[in-house]
């Protein structure tokens, strides 16, 4: 049975994460990164692929939990299950580790008494391998390859051999406890250091409270604030500072469909506005960490800039399907690497630039070398920002002369003479920059406004328009009051509004625009930037409305995936998906500046 995407949370440890479903399933887990091949991909399949579920005994394939939540200002889980002999709970986590990952899971008896099953099943390579399980010493060591796992639990329990499984069974009465640790190293070495998994629970929760009691956001739905700052912080890679923008891979956008990618890597036009937030709300190490990962990746030819590169900043990162996957909800093909690494997208210049312009206006110690790695960027773009590109949705279509990606390199320009401006000791030509920024500009409102319709459009000389150019007055390219903003947010409202929320662009023309086949939800952050349009454009009353629309769009653990379906109610695609989460922060910090909230 396939649970629906919201159903699930997320553990992580700062180097990898998992998924753990209502039902007391964790489905999907890649260690030891999160890049890495998954050893639990029922996600993507099926259990035989991967799972390792705990429920009481008499709890059905899929059957939820009776309630959960992350224990306060944490990334652990609580997952209460109330049965007619009692109650236990649940606690998932992986704390942040000191050498090799672990999963751990505590069963606790709360009232009554409770039998309880345990089903592992190990499956390395995403679901592909099967692996070797022997004993040793009370408890199992699974081998396949590179790959080793032992798994233990502490008291021991009843623990044996089925269907290539491990099974345990137990009864738990109120009070009593049982841990299980999963725990993860390279086949060829020898066993970690096994955890005590009661003093990790503690440190854990120590941690991430002592993390998110940084937070210095204190305006309206401050909860909802702090849950998507801790699912960035779980999303991050901690030895590189890369933020991933995603957990998962293939998650489609479309159930049955083929829009299905991964988004296990670190994307360039989330820079900006991820640094943004991080730096708003108080948590400037982790924007420090995330600008040193942007200078490091992007340093070398400005002719060889990606869209993105791998959490440690690799650029080699190949796409390949796994057929052996029958994808969420039959939704294929799984895909593992992502070919839209080697298009080309200019906007991405300007994201870069931008973000730079921001740590510095926002106080954060310049790098000796950033601005010459600026200087060398701004010099290709003066060359090349005419050119046609694959722009910001990274569209397997033809290359067109996208409105967004030209707006963005107006940005750098932009950037550029404002920073030779405020630091004229600066080297560089701020004549040049300032004419290419007036190029820019009056080539974009010639050939990318349509006056007729009073909008901004997708690209040149095209009808469809383009959610990305909700973005127009954020950047500063035209003040909000601008009659073409205006004309512009409503627009898009009107032609890719779904129920009240926003599609990215418009998708009836098909492969004429993106290259492929289907349709997809609204997308998220799309929807918090028109929620962010309407406030600037002095429709508060109207952005709260948006903004509390999509805070309902939440799971009951307060994540959000990529897009959302408001007609079958259901989230789709990647998740948790950081860009949703950086617009939800965004928009609290937007709006709550105004405070027009009962």
């Amino acid at each position: 049975m396939t649970q629906p995407i919201e159903d699930y949370a997320l553990i992580g440890d700062l180097m990898t994460s998992a998924l753990v479903g209502r039902d007391g399933s964790i489905d999907w887990l890649c260690l030891p990164r999160f890049d890495s091949p998954a050893c639990f991909a029922a996600l993507l399949g099926d259990q035989e692929n991967g799972h390792w579920r705990i429920a009481p005994t008499g709890a059905a394939d899929g059957e939820p939990c009776t309630r959960r939540a992350y224990a306060d200002g944490s990334l652990v889980l609580e997952s209460v299950w109330e049965t007619g002999g009692g109650t236990v709970k649940v606690t998932d986590f992986m704390p942040q580790r000191q050498c090799a990952p672990d999963v751990i899971r505590i069963v606790e008896g709360v009232t009554g008494e409770v039998t309880v099953r345990s089903t592992l099943r190990l499956r390395f390579d995403y679901g592909h391998v099967v692996p070797w399980v022997r004993r040793s010493d009370g408890d199992r060591v699974a081998v396949a390859g590179p790959d080793s796992a032992w798994f233990r639990s502490e008291p021991p329990v009843h623990t044996w051999g089925e269907a290539n499984s491990t099974r345990s069974e137990f009864s738990v009465g109120a009070g009593q406890k049982v841990a299980f640790v999963l725990t993860w190293h390279p086949s060829h070495e020898p066993r970690p250091e096994p955890v005590d998994p009661y003093a990790a629970l503690d440190q854990s929760l120590a941690d991430w409270r002592e993390w998110s009691s940084r937070c210095c956001y204190e305006g309206p739905y401050r909860e909802a604030v702090i849950r998507s700052l801790i699912t960035l912080k779980a999303l991050t890679y901690t030895p590189t500072g890369g933020i991933v923008a995603a957990a998962t891979t293939s998650l489609p956008e479309e159930l049955g469909g083929v829009r299905n990618w991964d988004y296990r890597y670190c994307w360039l036009r989330d820079s900006t506005l991820t640094l943004g937030s991080l730096v708003a709300t108080g948590f400037l190490d982790e924007a420090r960490d995330w600008r040193a990962w942007l200078l490091r990746a992007v340093a070398g030819d400005p002719a060889d800039l990606q869209i993105m590169y791998g959490i440690a900043g690799e650029r080699r990162i190949p796409e390949t399907d796994l057929p052996w996957l029958r994808g969420y909800a039959s939704s294929a093909p799984v895909r593992a690497g992502n070919a839209a690494v080697d298009q080309l997208q200019l906007d991405v210049y300007g994201e870069v630039i931008d973000s730079l312009h921001l740590a510095r206006t926002a106080g954060l110690a310049a790098e000796r070398h950033s601005w010459k790695i600026q200087l060398a960027l701004l010099d290709f773009l003066e060359h090349n920002w005419h050119r046609p590109d694959e722009g910001l949705w990274e569209v397997r279509g033809p290359r067109r002369h996208f409105v967004h990606s030209k707006v963005m390199a107006w940005v750098a320009a932009d950037r550029a003479v404002r920073t030779m401006e405020h630091d004229p000791s600066l080297p560089g030509d701020v004549t040049r920059w300032r004419t290419m920024r007036d190029t820019v500009h009056r080539e974009v409102c010639e050939q990318g406004y349509d006056p007729g319709r009073n909008t901004f459009t997708q690209y040149y000389g095209s009808r469809e328009l383009d959610a990305a150019t909700l973005l127009i007055p954020r950047v500063g390219f035209l003040p909000p009051g601008d009659p073409r903003v205006v004309g512009t947010v409503d627009a898009v409202r009107a032609e890719l509004g779904r129920s009240g929320l926003v599609r990215r662009y418009s998708i009836e023309e098909g492969p004429a625009v993106d290259g492929l086949p289907g349709t997809e939800g609204a997308f998220l952050a799309c929807s918090f930037w028109l929620a962010d349009a309407l406030h600037m454009t002095g429709r508060d009353e109207e952005a709260w409305a948006l903004f509390e629309r999509l805070l309902a769009v939440r799971n009951d653990v307060g994540l959000l995936a990529e897009e959302y379906d408001p007609v079958a109610g259901r989230q789709l695609g990647n998740f948790p998906q950081a860009f949703s989460h950086v617009g939800l922060v965004n928009t609290a910090l937007t709006l709550g500046r105004g405070e027009l909230v009962d």
